[in-house]
């Protein structure tokens, strides 16, 4: 399994970013929705570390993977995934597997490439849009941060769910979570 370094940025201005993003050079990538399937594999839900499995079709790739939190520091989660081609029929195996679906999620994300480090502007239903900022190091991430005008205080490691927990929303609580 490989180490994800990565950081948010929570409740940001999308134009500042933008612009921000703009004067260091970053190119954009992509404008894309994305939906994904969650799967409990062993998450515990108090220190929500554990593992879970994830099949998360972006608009270009569908990619299956299974992710393993083992804190919540910047390179506290591993993971590892393949390309599939079918999103509902890989769904339908992964339950045949004795796995069921714990939720359906949708979001927004447009993705920049600063260097070797990406940088995704994230919209979720319900609550504020943030940034995420993954590189090959803490190193990376740091200068990247500190590039946009950010210092690592001003950043979280934490997951998806407890940046709803953080707007007061239990993830947990939407089977779908969807935009309309």
């Amino acid at each position: 399994m490989e180490t994800e370094f990565e950081v948010k940025i929570l409740d940001i201005d999308v134009e500042d970013i933008k612009k921000r993003l703009a004067r260091v050079g970053a190119v954009k990538i992509a404008d894309r929705n994305m939906r994904r399937y969650v799967y409990d594999a062993g998450l515990d839900e108090k220190t929500r570390c554990g593992r879970w499995i994830r099949l998360r079709d972006d608009g270009e790739k569908i990619i299956l993977s299974v992710k393993n939190i083992v804190n919540k520091e910047i390179d506290g989660t591993k993971e590892i995934g393949i390309e599939v081609f079918n999103f509902e029929d890989t769904n339908k195996l992964i339950n045949a597997m004795g796995y069921s679906v714990k939720a359906y999620q949708e979001n927004k994300r447009i993705s920049y490439k600063l260097g070797g480090v990406d940088v995704e502007i994230d919209s979720w239903p319900k609550i504020p849009t943030y940034i995420e900022i993954e590189g090959k190091s803490v190193k990376d991430v740091e200068n990247t941060v500190k590039l946009l005008g950010f210092e690592m205080k001003d950043t979280t490691s934490i997951g998806v769910t407890d940046v709803y927990d953080k707007y007061g929303l239990d993830l947990n609580d939407f089977k779908e979570l969807k935009f309309n």
